[in-house]
C-alpha cells in the first residue's frame, strides 16, 4: 500500500477519569487512496515585526500557558519534531536544538534543511512548540537610544566649543574646548546585549525544553529513495533512540488505515514510554474524517477551534479518536530566514497540546505516556455536547490545570494500546506453520489428548419403523375394544 501524507498546518476542583472507546472504530479501519494537500498551514500572512508575533500568541494567555510557567517552563524535555524540517538557525529556537536527523535522503543529516512543496512548516511548527524568542527588538533600542545619545553630546560639546572660542581671545581656551568636545565624541559606548532569548518573537510553549528536528520529503517522488510511509516508521524510532520523550507528528493522511511498517515503529514508542501527540487534520485540506497516524490507539490527537472555542470547519475535522481540541485559527510562527507569518490549521494546534505533555513529563517525570495523555484529556474543558464526542474529544486544552489539579486514581485500558491493537487485528497476517515443522502445542500434546478413532453407525433399533409398528397395533387395539363393547351391548338388549 503506498501512502501519500498531507501537512496538517477550567475548575481544577473536580476532574473525572474520562476513558475514550477505541474498540468500534478500531474494528472499522478501511484503507483508503491517501491524495497529497496541505494539512494545515492554509492560511499564510506576514508579520510586521518579532513584537507583533509576540503579540498576537493569545493562546499563551487563554489557555493557562502562562500560569504554567510558574510551575515548569518544560526543562530537561525532548521533544520530536517529525515534519518538513526545521530552520534551526531561526532566531527564536537559538539554544532550543538538541540534534536532528534527516529520514529521507533527500535533505541535511540534522533535519536542518526544511524540504518539499511547504518548506516553512517545519519551522512554524517547532517555533511554536519550543521557541525561545529573541531579544532583537531589544539591541536594536538600545543601539538606537546609544546612536542618539552619543550624536546628541557631539553636537552639544561642538556648541559648546564654538561659543567659547568666540567669546574667548585666549587661544588656549579654544584649544581646550576643541579637546572636551573630540573626547566627548570618542567616549566608549557601553557594550549591548549579546542575541538571545528575549521579550520579542515567538514564545514556545514549553520554552525551555528542547527539539529534535526529523525532516521527511512528502509526495510521490524523493529522490532521496524512501517513500513516506517508510520515512514516518524510520523517523519515529530515531526520534525515540534519541532521546525524546514526545514526538509531534503534523501530518496525515485522508485514509484512516495505516501501513504495517508502522505498527513496530508506533509500538517501539509506546514500549519506550514515548508520547506521540498528532494533528487531527483540516476540512479544507480533503479531510472529512481523522487520517492516520490520528488513527493509532496511543496516540493523543488533537482538533482546532476558532479565537471563540469554537470547533473550525475548515481548520479541523472530526473523529472518536480525537482527544483534546487547541487554538488553530490566527497563528504565528516563525519561518525559515528569520520571519514570521500568521497561519491556520491543526498543524499549529498539534505542537501547543504537544508542549503541554512536555511540561507535564518535566513536571512529573515518574508519570507513563499514558498518564501524560490522561491529564492532558481529564483536565480539558468540556466544548460542544456534553461529556466526550468526536469534534472536541474531551475538551479544550488547559495547560494550568493539567499541571496542577489533583486528578483521581486512574488505570490505563490495555484495549487503548497499539500493542493489543496488533493483536486482535493483525493475526490473520500471522505466517502459517509448515506440515514438516508442527507447532511445539501441537507436538507435546499427551496421547489422551488424541482425536478418537471414528466409529461406525449403529445398526440397532431404528426409530422410525417403532413409530409405524405402534400406530398400527393402536389401531387394531381401538378396532378391538369397539367389537367387544359392540357385542356386550347385543347381549344386554
Amino acid at each position: 500500500m503506498t501512502h501519500t501524507f498531507l501537512l496538517s498546518n477550567t475548575s481544577t476542583d473536580s476532574f473525572p477519569v474520562r476513558r475514550r472507546r477505541w474498540g468500534s472504530r478500531a474494528r472499522s479501519l478501511v484503507s483508503a487512496g491517501l491524495v497529497a494537500a496541505i494539512f494545515g498551514a492554509g492560511v499564510f500572512a506576514p508579520a510586521a515585526s518579532a513584537d507583533e508575533a509576540r503579540e498576537q500568541q493569545y493562546w499563551i494567555k487563554d489557555y493557562g500557558i502562562d500560569q504554567a510557567w510558574k510551575v515548569t517552563r518544560g526543562a530537561g524535555v525532548t521533544v520530536a519534531v517529525i515534519d518538513s524540517g526545521v530552520d534551526t538557525s531561526h532566531q527564536d529556537l537559538s539554544g532550543a536544538m538538541a540534534g536532528g536527523y534527516d529520514a529521507s535522503g533527500a535533505g541535511a543529516k540534522n533535519g536542518s534543511k526544511p524540504l518539499g512543496s511547504l518548506p516553512e512548516h517545519g519551522t512554524l511548527v517547532a517555533t511554536m512548540l519550543a521557541g525561545r524568542g529573541n531579544n532583537s527588538e531589544l539591541i536594536g533600542k538600545l543601539r538606537a537610544q546609544r546612536e542618539k545619545a552619543q550624536e546628541s553630546a557631539a553636537a552639544s560639546a561642538k556648541a559648546s566649543a564654538s561659543a567659547q572660542a568666540s567669546s574667548s581671545a585666549s587661544s588656549s581656551a579654544s584649544s581646550s574646548a576643541t579637546k572636551a568636545a573630540a573626547s566627548s565624541s570618542s567616549a566608549k559606548p557601553s557594550p549591548l546585549p549579546k542575541p538571545g532569548p528575549g521579550d520579542s518573537g515567538i514564545i514556545g510553549v514549553a520554552p525551555e525544553s528542547k527539539l529534535l528536528s526529523v525532516s521527511l520529503l512528502m509526495g510521490k517522488d524523493n529522490p532521496g529513495g524512501p517513500d513516506v510511509d517508510a520515512q514516518v516508521a524510520d523517523a519515529v524510532k530515531w526520534s525515540v533512540d534519541n532521546g525524546a520523550k514526545v514526538i509531534n507528528i503534523s501530518l496525515g493522511s485522508t485514509g484512516q488505515d495505516w501501513p504495517e511498517s508502522w505498527d513496530d515503529a508506533f509500538l517501539y514508542a509506546e514500549q519506550k514510554d514515548v508520547l506521540i501527540v498528532a494533528a487531527a487534520g483540516n476540512r479544507s485540506g480533503g479531510m472529512l474524517q481523522v487520517g492516520a497516524p490520528a488513527t493509532i490507539p496511543g496516540v493523543l490527537v488533537v482538533a482546532g477551534v476558532d479565537r471563540d472555542n469554537k470547533a473550525s470547519w475548515d481548520s479541523s475535522t472530526q473523529g472518536i479518536s480525537i482527544g483534546v481540541a487547541a487554538p488553530a485559527v490566527d497563528l504565528v510562527g516563525g519561518i525559515p530566514g528569520g520571519g514570521y507569518t500568521t497561519w491556520s490549521g491543526t498543524s499549529g494546534a498539534a505542537p501547543i497540546v504537544a508542549g503541554v505533555a512536555a511540561l507535564i513529563r518535566a513536571k512529573y517525570p515518574e508519570l507513563s505516556a499514558a498518564e501524560v495523555r490522561h491529564r492532558i484529556e481529564a483536565t480539558a474543558k468540556d466544548a460542544g455536547p456534553d461529556g466526550f464526542d468526536n469534534q472536541y474529544g474531551f475538551g479544550l486544552i488547559d495547560a494550568n490545570a493539567a499541571l496542577t489539579a489533583e486528578l483521581p486514581a486512574w488505570e490505563p485500558d490495555a484495549s487503548d494500546t497499539i500493542a493489543d491493537w496488533i493483536r486482535v487485528h493483525r493475526r490473520a497476517a500471522a505466517p502459517t506453520q509448515s506440515a514438516a515443522a508442527p507447532s511445539a502445542t501441537e507436538t507435546d500434546l499427551p496421547s489422551t489428548h488424541a482425536a478418537p478413532k471414528p466409529v461406525a453407525p449403529s445398526t440397532g433399533t431404528n426409530l422410525p419403523a417403532l413409530l409405524v409398528i405402534g400406530t398400527g397395533l393402536l389401531i387394531l387395539g381401538t378396532g378391538a375394544a369397539a367389537v367387544v363393547l359392540f357385542v356386550q351391548r347385543r347381549k344386554n338388549s
